[in-house]
């Protein structure tokens, strides 16, 4: 678990920069019905938004609160326009992505310090 830990640590920017595209091109995606997968789309959001976290927090660089209110810019302007990609845009999307962001935070500080 440790390497894992410090694989994250080293490649945060790498993971975050492929996470936040897979997120945006999963978003936006146009499509006619939304695939049928176990489990609420809430959820969905919540985990790929503290998944887009987790390596930031872990590696904590110095500006990680900007990064978190940029993941936080992006995640709303995701939600305007994906009615304009066949998308459905809700608020309570956006409000389970933020929560998603603050579990991503608190779970990288319970991993840092069990495993420091």
């Amino acid at each position: 678990m440790l390497k894992l830990i410090e694989f994250i640590k080293k490649y945060w920017i790498v993971l975050s920069v492929l996470i936040l595209a897979s997120i945006t091109i999963l978003s936006l995606w146009p499509v006619a019905t939304l695939p049928p997968v176990p489990g609420s789309d809430k959820i969905h959001h919540f985990i790929a938004y503290a998944m887009l976290m987790f390596p930031v927090s872990l590696r904590k660089p110095r500006y990680w609160p900007v990064i978190g209110l940029f993941f936080t810019l992006w995640s709303g302007s995701i939600e305007l326009i994906q009615p304009y990609v066949n998308r459905y845009g809700e608020w309570m999307d956006l409000v389970a992505n933020f929560i998603g962001l603050i579990f991503g935070l608190l779970a990288a500080r319970m991993a840092r310090r069990l495993f420091s």
